[in-house]
């Protein structure tokens, strides 16, 4: 009986120190994967920053008029440009 307590011990205190292992395994592991999420997430919100300011000059009116003159040949309305129709009744 004397002889099983120490190896008992002994073995616990070494499943223990396994388990400990481990789990600071897991959580370096799980800290690496929380890093890299950061990271991602910190990419992410850039390349959105960049596509909105892109988005706002895309949209300007000013831009949006030229294109309009230049590519499809349009111009504003003024009344010497503008017909009217009649709708006859059936």
């Amino acid at each position: 009986m004397k002889i099983r307590l120490p190896l008992i011990l002994a073995a616990l205190l070494a499943v223990s120190a396994l388990l400990l292992v481990n789990s600071q395994y897991q959580a370096r592991k799980l800290f690496m994967a929380l890093e890299f999420a950061q990271s991602q997430t910190r990419q992410l919100e850039i390349e959105w920053s960049q596509l909105q300011l892109k988005q706002s000059q895309l949209s300007k009116h000013a831009r949006i008029e030229e294109k309009a003159v230049n590519e499809l040949n349009m111009m504003r309305v003024s009344p010497a440009n503008t017909q009217f129709l009649k709708m006859t009744p059936p």
